[in-house]
């Protein structure tokens, strides 16, 4: 089964959260969203409205247009497999 995009997006997001060192905390509290919220999105269970993931990618020092190239990769490039990792 193919994967969802709010699944491809939420790991490019998790991934940029983690390589930069923050917390779920950190991240959220400068996007202006709980760190529930942010995990839920994280993990590909809840689709983000634009002005949230637009908030998520700034606080993560990055563009959505980043976010959605790499996603977009994921998905050609069959890097979408290693989801259930």
């Amino acid at each position: 089964m193919e994967p969802l995009w709010r699944e491809v997006v939420g790991r490019r997001l998790r991934e940029r959260r983690q390589s930069r060192g923050d917390t779920l905390s950190d991240t959220a509290t400068r996007a202006g969203i709980s760190p529930q919220y942010l995990s839920e999105v994280e993990r590909g269970r809840k689709d983000p409205s634009s002005e949230i993931l637009a908030a998520v990618v700034g606080a993560l020092g990055t563009s959505i247009a980043e976010i959605a190239g790499l996603a977009h990769r994921d998905l050609t490039r069959g890097g979408a497999t290693t989801l259930a990792a």
